[in-house]
């Protein structure tokens, strides 16, 4: 008997992760802007390093946490490069605000990379999901997968653009706090809304009858 369990639950909840792993990439950034605010009112001569070094432990524990429940070593890797590469960045400028400036580039990045994929038609949320799934590019043989997840991936593209809206202007304007506080709520919340609405669009371009995104529907030729 053929699972039907994609058309009853949100098959990316599981693949795709939500406020775990998001959460997590938010905690160097609260301990960079916890200690920093902490060092600069106690009058210490480098608060930026000593927000810098909390950011960076923190990174550490939680990739170490990460490699411990066997996840993947890139994806417990980029996080801790992240923090290292903003602390010393900020060090170097000895501008607190300058330790976001590494996610702005990234979001950046992103919501570019995001917006190419959707326009050659080989969207990153196929990509993503069909690697996390066990097949990789099968999806792009299925025409309404495809329509789907070109679908669903405007949800991420938007994610990215307010991000790089709202950080870009916190960063010029020297809101160091604000930055902080906004990392936490346009991370993990961003990210579990996203993860909640790509099944429902990706859904609404299936055609009744179609297994759903784990069963890619193919036509050999």
């Amino acid at each position: 008997m053929p699972d039907d369990r994609d058309h009853r639950t949100n098959p990316f909840t599981e693949l795709l992760g939500g406020r775990g792993q998001a959460l997590d990439a938010s905690l160097p950034s609260v301990a960079f802007v916890a200690v920093w605010l902490v060092a600069d009112g106690l009058g210490a001569a480098q608060p930026v390093l000593a927000g810098g070094v909390a950011a960076v432990v923190v990174a550490g524990g939680v990739a170490l946490w990460r490699h411990r429940r066997g996840e993947r070593p890139r994806a417990v890797a980029v996080g801790l490069l992240l923090a290292v590469g903003a602390a010393l960045l900020a060090l170097y400028t000895g501008r607190a605000q300058d330790f976001f400036l590494p996610r702005i580039i990234a979001n950046a990045g992103s919501l570019a990379a995001w917006l190419v994929s959707i326009a050659v038609r080989w969207p990153l949320l196929g990509l993503v999901v069909g690697a996390l799934s066990g097949h990789p590019t099968r999806w792009r043989g299925d025409p309404d997968l495809v329509r789907g997840y070109c679908r669903a991936s405007w949800v991420w593209v938007a994610q990215y653009a307010v991000r790089v809206a709202v950080f870009t202007g916190l960063w010029l304007a020297d809101q160091v706090v604000a930055l902080g506080i906004a990392q936490v709520v346009l991370t993990w919340p961003l990210v579990v809304a996203c993860v909640a609405a790509s099944w429902p669009l990706v859904r609404s371009a299936l055609p009744p009858g179609h297994p759903g995104p784990l069963r890619p529907v193919v036509q050999e030729s």
